[in-house]
Formats: C-alpha cells, structure tokens, sequence
C-alpha cells in the first residue's frame, strides 16, 4: 500500500480530483488499484507486486492543473509527501531527457540548466527538512520551479530542432490540416477550411455511412470528396476501423459474440470505403484505437489479426496512399481500468515487431476533457511521450490535436480535465497551440498535425469549446495562429534556387 499525505496541514482542506488518478508500474504501464481519498491522505491498493508511481491531477501556481507522475515508489507505512515525490519524479525525468538530448555544451542553455539547478537544489533542501508542513510549502516551491524549468527545457530543444528543419527544408507542403464536420457544408466553412489548411481530413463513420445494413449513405462523402478534389485539397480519410460506441453501427451489436462474423464485416467495410474513394485520398487512417476501446472484448490476438489484415487490405487496394495505425490515449490511463485493453506503447510495439504493412504512426493529443486520455500534461511530457512514438522508427502523424478555448465555472473540480498555465481562454488555447508546433514539428519523424474540430461543438463534443471557430465561424486567435505558423512552414519548403 501507498499513502500520500496532500495537505501541508493534514486538516484535509484541498480539494483534488481523483477522477483520472492511477498507479504506474514498470516501463510507465498503469496498474490496477483502489485510490482512496480520506483524512488528508490519499491510499493507493495496488493489485501488483514491486514499485509503483502515482499519476494524480494537481494544481501548480503558475503552471495550471496538470496530470503529473511520481518516481515508482516502494510500500511503507510512513505516508508519503505527495509535492516531495511529485518534484522527484519530475527532476528525475528532466535528468534522463537533458542526457538524452544531450543538452550540456549548448550556448544559451545556461538559464535553463540555472532553473533546473535551482528546483533540485529546493528539492534537496525539502528532503533534509524534519517539520512536515514546511517540507511540504518548499516541495510545492520546488515543484513550481521545475515544472517551468521542464517546459523550457523542452522549448529549447525544440527550438534548435525546428530550426535545423526549416534550414535543411524537410517540411512538405501537406504538414498543417484540419478535421472537418460532413454535415457542414456552407461556402464559409469551407473557404476557411481551404484558406487555414494544407489539407483536410474527412472522417468516415461507420455508422453514418451504414446506418441500417446494406444501407449506404454515400452522398453525405461523395459531396465532400468532389469538392475537395475540385479544389486540389489534399485528403486525409479514416479511420476506417474504430470500435468507439459513437463510430459504431447499432445493428452490428447483434454480431458481438461472433468474432469470425465481425471481422468479415469490418473488411467488407475497409474494403468498400477503399475501393470508392483510393483514387482521391492520399493519406488513411486505417484503424484507430482499438487498443483503447475494446467494444467487442475480442483477445490480443484478434485485435492484431484485425490490424494486420486491414492494413494490408489498404496497401493492397490503394498502394501509393499512406497507411497509419493510430494511438488514442498514448499515456496509456484506461488500462489501469480496464484489463481486457492493451497498453498504447506495447500494441504499438506488437504492430511494428510482427511485420504489419503500414507507412506510419497516428497519436492524438486531445486536453482539456475529464476522460482517460484527456488530462492536461505540460509541454516537457508531451515532448517526452512524441520521442516514446519516433522511438519505433516509423514516421509519427499526430491526427487529432486539441485543447479548448473556455473553461467552465460552474462545474465541479471533478468534472474538468486540467488546465495549462492558466484557466482556458482563447489566448491560452493559442499560446498552447504555438509551442505545441513548435515542440512537435521539432521533431524529425513528425510529418503531420491535424487539428481535430474547425468549429466549436457544444453539443457532440467532449472539448465543447475546442475548435478554432466559433459556432457562427467567426475565426478564434488560435486559427489565425495556426495559419502564421504555416505561412512560415510553406516559406521553409522553398528551396533557394541552384546556382551554376
């Protein structure tokens, strides 16, 4: 058993959201447990042997409210300080990164490795304090100061990175898109999709294609696809294969205990969509978190075979488009959950081990929610989990992207999934989106981002307010954000012209 105290003065006066807390085993897995929050001190039952660490929403001055990790810890009966352990594992994942950024003889690092400095010398001074309540005010100090130290840190990096890239020109002209609504299909919403974007993504529900079975509704695509191709917009398309209840067909609920039925009717499905539309999209979303949502509880192997095969339809039917496998939640939350998922870096693992045929790697980086997935994590983990991705050697296309431009006050701590800095406004949302560029395109097997809603969507929307319209399309500061960062990335891919 595990027990934090959370309150300098144990009179059990913060209040904290449990809501996306678990527990961490070996290799950054989430474990299953009981976390309890009562008397000013938070319990963690873990149903596994060996050291575990504690991913917690906790509020930082300065900072905002961030899902954070302890360093894995071993039991005790002594409680635990929660901040102490929280600027533990921070420091000590800063430590690993600098090394393997190898971030040492830079000129102008000297700031940044002072603040590092700085937090782990504050660290140092709260573990060699005996009184409980001052221990606990210097730790939250500590934890302030090292937070901000990580994301500059990570800007950093990012900065020469990003900049070697615009130098040596490695940026197409397909790099910024935007998902967008079928069911909108006005001239304004469309010319801002045409003027904000290198290109669009044009998601394919299965439950609205195919409504009732044998049923097809293709017009609802067909108007979308002959516009984009009329007006020589790149298309990204997919998923074609997402086991979310919403991308799911009611009538395929009958066929739930049959595995072999299934199957056949997802690449009946794949195969459809495929041959319809491979001549016009370059890029598709093959499958999509069926790591994560495992519906129909099929085994490891199902899945796999189900991932292999589609994939394999695709390059088959439509051999000159990419084909990317895509991670939902990478952080990997719902596990501790839900046993019968796969962990993100281990399914992404198995995809690239066992000889699947596929051209890249989808993530989302979706904040601002309270579901697993969706917790707000600062800019130096976001940087750390992209270089977990590029680590299998494919390319990474981050295909849905967002964090909203409102918070709610009126909602309970519990029903919010974070913040970044500051509580979301529309400057936050667009202050968010330039480093988030920055850190992401920095890095060289990064090829795409797409953000994931055009316009905001209160009512069919886990980030109500996180497209870069407002419901009346008038365009948000992050949209005109969005667009200054392209406009430099188009100017990076022309090359100077050769001289004799």
């Amino acid at each position: 058993m595990l027990r934090f105290a959370v309150d300098e003065n144990g009179d059990a006066t913060r209040e904290i959201s449990l809501a996306g807390a678990y527990l961490i085993g070996s290799d950054g897995v989430p474990l299953r447990a009981e976390i309890e929050y009562k008397d000013s001190v938070l319990t963690c039952q873990k149903r596994a042997e060996g050291p575990a660490g504690l991913a917690i929403l906790w509020p930082v001055p300065g900072c905002g409210n961030l899902m954070l990790e302890t360093s894995r810890l071993v039991e005790r009966e002594r409680t635990y300080n929660l901040p102490l352990e929280l600027v533990r594992g921070r420091l000590m994942r800063m430590s690993q990164k600098r090394e393997d950024w190898g971030l040492f003889d830079f000129d102008g690092f000297q700031p940044v490795a002072a603040e590092i400095d700085k937090a782990r010398d504050l660290f140092v001074e709260a573990v060699k304090m005996e009184d409980f309540s001052e221990q606990f005010r210097t730790a939250e100090k500590a934890l302030q100061l090292a937070i901000i130290a990580g994301e500059k840190l990570s800007q950093f990096h990012a900065d020469i990175f990003l900049t070697r890239r615009k130098q040596n020109h490695a940026f197409s002209r397909r790099t910024i898109g935007c998902t967008l609504d079928p069911r909108n299909t006005s001239e304004v919403y469309r010319q801002l999709l045409k003027d904000g974007f290198d290109y669009a993504h044009l998601p394919i529900s299965w439950r609205l294609l195919e409504p009732k079975q044998q049923e097809y509704n293709w017009r609802l695509f067909d108007t979308w696809i002959e516009w984009l191709t009329r007006n020589r917009i790149p298309i990204h398309a997919g998923p074609l294969v997402n086991f979310q209840e919403s991308q799911l067909p009611d009538w395929l609920a009958m066929y739930e205990t049959d595995f072999e039925t299934v199957r056949n009717l997802i690449f009946d499905h794949v195969r459809r969509v495929v041959e319809r539309y491979g001549n016009y999209v370059f890029h598709w979303d093959v499958i999509s978190g069926v790591h994560s949502d495992n519906t129909f509880n099929f085994t490891f192997e199902q899945l796999m075979e189900i991932t292999r095969v589609s994939t394999a339809m695709v390059k088959q039917l439509a051999p000159r488009a990419h084909a990317v496998i895509n991670i939902t939640a990478p952080w990997g939350e719902y596990y501790a959950r839900n046993q019968r998922t796969i962990p993100p870096m281990l399914y992404a693992d198995m995809v690239v081990q066992s000889g699947v045929s596929f051209d890249g790697l989808g993530a989302q980086i979706l904040f601002g929610a309270a579901a697993d997935g969706m917790y707000v994590r600062d800019m130096f983990q976001v940087s750390e989990k992209l270089d977990r991705l590029g680590n299998f050697g494919k390319p990474v296309h981050l295909t849905a992207v967002q964090v909203p431009s409102s918070s709610p006050t009126d909602r309970p701590i519990s029903s919010i999934g974070g913040s970044w800095r500051k509580p979301w406004d529309e400057s936050v949302q667009a202050h968010w989106i330039k480093e988030f560029t920055s850190i992401a395109l920095s890095k060289p097997f990064v090829e795409s981002v797409t953000w994931s809603e055009l316009v905001d969507q209160p009512e069919n929307s886990l980030i109500p307010s996180g497209g870069l319209l407002y419901p009346d399309l008038t365009p948000k500061l992050g949209y005109k954000t969005l667009a200054a960062i392209r406009t430099q990335l188009h100017a990076a891919t022309r090359r100077p012209p050769a001289t004799r």
